[in-house]
């Protein structure tokens, strides 16, 4: 270990950083719909998906390689243009989370260390192809064949079940608060009555895979940038993958960032896109695992906050007289949009400061990170989301200024 220097420290606390902000940033994609629907309690909701995540970690590190290997020249990059990666990309995050903007943490991650690599030793150190047949093809089918999945699927959940009871909507809000945690996830029957119960039941399972899934998909993005760190560091060798004790730091890390839940975004995912009721959840969930783990088994390090509102989507567009909110869907387009971009640009201005500024650039770019991410946390608490208010609304408001009385 006396290869390893205070900046590949500090590349290493930096990804975990991103790590967990990827994990309460994308706790939406696995628990918004049946936390919206009252199949789970909020926080029984978190809780659930912050093991599933943790487990999810150790089951395939095909991703991490992609990452380590595939996406940038190893032999090019160095860890002081990784950490400044990482810093466009922690800061979309936060930006994106404090609007309630479903947007990729995956692309994020790429735009960042696309913009840092492409500063710091020049575009030869990017491999276009593989960004391109590995990141941006995934980005635009992913959705897209999950909505296709998910829409059908609805729409035979709700054929199947036509001849069950009728009876008031199954929402949260028709249940009534009880506790902290807002409604319980039991009520009155929905358009197809006891049937609803049943697809709310399947709802824990089908979310609890999303949640296995993303942990195997999410957790390796940043197994793989502690591997490239390492690699370039000359730790480990150029073909590596990724050791027992990185897996084991993503996994927790992302689990505890899950736990901690990204309430303004599981709002919007949940109630902002369309109106779920459980039998969507259950397709939307379902067609979304599919797309996820088959692609973490091929390798391609997709975003899983597209795959589930595409197959939120779908879900909404299965159900006959579902109101689709297109507003709402069209702000998260123009963030999935703006994500690689916005990351890049972020990570390519911190690259200049790192590699031209030397130690007193990487220190200036930390201390700038820092500075701003507490600003966006510190703004986010003008106008709280958590678990016992994420189901009142389906927008997120962000307060510049307090009200006067």
């Amino acid at each position: 270990m006396a290869h390893v220097s205070f900046l590949v420290v500090l590349v290493v606390v930096t990804a975990l950083a991103f790590d967990f902000t990827n994990g309460f940033h994308d706790t939406a994609n696995a628990m918004a719909t049946s936390i919206a629907t009252g199949a789970l309690r909020p926080r029984t909701a978190v809780l659930i998906s912050g093991v599933l995540n943790l487990v999810g970690a150790f089951l395939s590190t095909e991703v991490a390689r992609t990452i380590s290997g595939g996406i940038v020249d190893d032999s090019l990059v160095t860890p002081g243009v990784i950490f400044a990666g990482l810093i466009g990309a922690i800061l979309w995050n936060l930006t994106t989370w404090l609007l309630g903007l479903p947007s990729s943490s995956s692309h994020a991650l790429f735009g960042g260390l696309i913009g840092a690599v492409c500063v710091g030793v020049g575009t030869s150190g990017v491999h276009f192809t593989a960004v391109v047949q590995k990141v941006l093809l995934p980005a635009l089918l992913s959705p897209l064949i999950a909505g296709a999945a998910a829409l059908p699927a609805t729409y035979l959940a709700y054929r199947l079940t036509s001849g069950g009871r009728r009876g008031r909507r199954d929402r949260p809000e028709a249940v009534g608060p009880e506790g902290p945690e807002g409604p319980a996830p039991t009520g009155p029957a929905d358009d197809a009555g006891v049937p609803e119960r049943g697809f709310r039941i399947g709802q824990v399972f089908s979310a609890s895979l999303v949640s296995l899934a993303h942990g195997t998909n999410d957790a390796q993005k940043t197994m793989g940038i502690i591997t490239l760190t390492l690699i370039s560091a000359g730790v480990l060798d150029s073909s590596a993958g990724p050791p027992l004790w990185v897996v084991a730091a993503a996994g927790l890390t992302i689990s505890l960032g899950t736990y901690l839940g990204g309430w303004r975004i599981i709002r919007t995912m949940g109630r902002g896109i369309t109106d779920i009721h459980p039998p969507q959840g259950f397709a939307a969930e379902s067609a979304a695992t599919a797309v996820i783990l088959s692609s973490a088994h091929l390798g391609f390090p997709l975003s899983t906050t597209q795959v589930c509102s595409g197959g939120i989507l779908g879900a909404g567009l299965g159900r006959r007289l579902a109101e689709v909110r297109w507003g709402t869907a069209g702000r998260v387009a123009v963030g999935w949009a703006l994500t690689l971009p916005a990351a890049a640009a972020v990570g390519a201005l911190a690259a200049l400061l790192v590699v031209h500024g030397g130690t007193a650039g990487i220190i200036v770019t930390a201390l700038a990170a820092l500075a701003l991410s507490t600003v966006i946390v510190l703004a986010s608490r003008r106008s709280p989301v958590d678990a016992s208010n994420v189901n009142d609304d389906h927008t997120v408001a962000v307060r510049t200024a307090t009200t006067a009385a």
